[in-house]
Parts: structure tokens; C-alpha cells; sequence
């Protein structure tokens, strides 16, 4: 029996990897959350794992509000870079194999095609930055370790733009969204299904990694494509805006390239557009 750690389990990864757990034939999962399991305490962490016998650590733990982070530093910084050094010290260890989840934010925005894993880091506002501290202890720290870079997470879960869109639109409200930012919407149900996959299949081919769905999209276009794919709701309110004032800067471009995941570790990915409707179907019946 393969046994796991899921940091975060109450966020939109660990909920999606939870929902999967029960089908996962060998797979024993451990689930923990902030309130019990607090990443960023380096004593509870190593006490915590001295005590275990864990095979792997899936690290969906993170401070991920990006407007936040900007007036609250520290704490980001605590939890994306102090708390995945952490887990990476402990990891190395226990010879436990770390798979962290990072983010485009990483980059700075500034290209005009798919970033790659080889391209330039540069971080433009403080989650990135606090984010990409993260990937170096990790990567400084612990040997086995994959790092998946991922971008504009949503899913059935937690607060995220889609449900954000479906609340505001359904209470008549007008919806002025930018057009200034380009990534790749991605649905934490696949990210979940790619992180498992990876202990499934036993894969030690260790380092940094893309993945997101297929395809491009600016949060106007993501917006209207939630709109339209919700079968009472409309566009009527929905207007473009070139320029959305943002306390934190944010990357024009961060679009990534998958092709490495795709080669190396045989990841699959789908259209963002398909895999947006497999989340409405379940928004719409609950």
C-alpha cells in the first residue's frame, strides 16, 4: 500500500484529489488541513513525519490570495516558501518523494508564447515571488520532488473566478472583466487526476513540470464562456475592459507550455473550453 500526505485538504486541489481517493486501488490517503497540520511550524512538521510512514507528501497547501499577499507579505512568504522548505527537509528525510504545486505567476508576463520550465523566472508581485521561493527550497532541499506549475485554478470547491462570475451573474449584476491578461484556465479536477497519476504510475522522472488545460484564454473570454455555457444565464451584462484596477500587478501572459509533461511523464491534456463544462454540469445540479 502506497500511502500519501495531502497538505491543504480543504482547498480546491485536496477537495478534488479527496473526491478521487476512494477509487485509487493501493493508494492510502492522508488528508490534513491548516487548523491540525500547520506547514509552516518546522518542529510539528518533522515531529509529524518522524511519527509516519508516508511514501509521498502532495502539497496543495498555500497562501493563494494574490491581492492579499501584497499588504500581507510575511505570511505569504511564512506558508508558499518557509512552509515548502519544510515539508521538502522533512521529505528528504523520510526519503518520502514531495509533489508541490506552484504557479505561472512565477514569470513575469512579458513573452509572447507559452512559457517553458527552461524560461526565466521573474516574479511580479509578492505571491509570485513568495511562490517561486518555494520551488528553490524545494528543489534545494529535496531530490525527489516534482513541482507543477499550473494557472488560473477553478473547480466545483472553494472561492474562484468561475463561481465568483456565476454569483454576480445570477444576481443581475454587470460584470466588466479585462482583457489585458492571457493564461489557460485549468480545472483542479484534472490537476488532481495528473497528481495522482504520478504515484500511480510510479514515475521518478524528478524536476519542474507545466500543466494546465488546453488552450488560451483572456478572463474576459473565460467569462464569457462560463455565461455561455449555463443554460439560464446570458452575456447581456458582460462587458470588456482593457485595463481592471488590481492592487498587485499581474503577469500579461502566462500561458504554459505542456509539452515537456506531455513527453516526459505521458500527462494528458484537454480543451480548457470542454473541461469548463464537466464543472458547470456540476455547479448546475447542486
Amino acid at each position: 500500500m502506497t500511502t500519501i500526505l495531502v497538505t491543504g485538504a480543504n482547498g480546491q486541489l485536496g477537495s478534488c484529489i479527496r473526491d478521487i481517493a476512494p477509487t485509487c486501488e493501493g493508494l492510502s490517503f492522508v488528508f490534513t488541513t491548516k487548523e491540525v497540520f500547520d506547514i509552516s511550524n518546522k518542529q510539528l512538521v518533522q515531529d509529524y513525519f518522524s511519527n509516519k510512514n508516508f511514501d509521498y507528501c502532495i502539497n496543495a497547501a498555500a497562501y493563494t490570495n494574490v491581492e492579499q499577499a501584497e499588504k500581507d507579505a510575511e505570511n505569504a512568504f511564512r506558508i508558499n516558501a518557509e512552509g515548502a522548505k519544510n515539508l521538502a527537509e522533512a521529505c528528504a528525510t523520510n526519503s518520502i518523494i514531495l509533489i508541490h504545486i506552484s504557479t505561472d505567476y512565477v514569470f513575469n508576463g512579458e513573452k509572447e508564447s507559452p512559457y517553458t520550465e527552461t524560461d526565466a523566472t521573474d516574479p511580479i508581485n509578492v505571491y509570485g515571488a513568495s511562490k517561486l521561493k518555494g520551488e528553490q527550497y524545494v528543489q534545494e532541499a529535496c531530490a525527489q520532488h516534482f513541482i507543477l506549475r499550473t494557472s488560473w485554478v477553478y473547480s466545483q470547491y472553494g472561492h474562484n473566478f468561475l463561481k465568483t462570475i456565476l454569483k454576480h451573474a445570477k444576481a443581475g449584476n454587470p460584470l466588466s472583466i479585462t482583457t489585458e491578461q492571457t493564461g489557460a484556465p485549468t480545472n483542479a479536477n484534472d490537476l488532481a487526476a495528473v497528481t495522482v497519476a504520478l504515484i500511480k504510475k510510479n514515475r521518478q522522472e524528478f524536476g519542474v513540470y507545466h500543466f494546465s488545460n488546453e488552450g488560451k484564454a483572456t478572463w474576459y473570454d473565460f467569462a464569457h464562456e462560463i455565461l455561455t455555457q449555463h443554460s439560464q444565464l446570458t452575456t447581456t451584462n458582460l462587458a470588456k475592459t482593457e485595463h481592471y484596477p488590481t492592487f498587485a500587478k499581474r503577469p500579461k501572459n502566462s500561458v504554459l507550455d505542456t509539452g515537456k509533461a506531455i513527453k516526459v511523464l505521458g500527462i494528458e491534456t484537454k480543451d480548457w473550453k470542454e473541461r469548463l463544462r464537466s464543472v458547470m454540469s456540476i455547479l448546475e445540479t447542486t
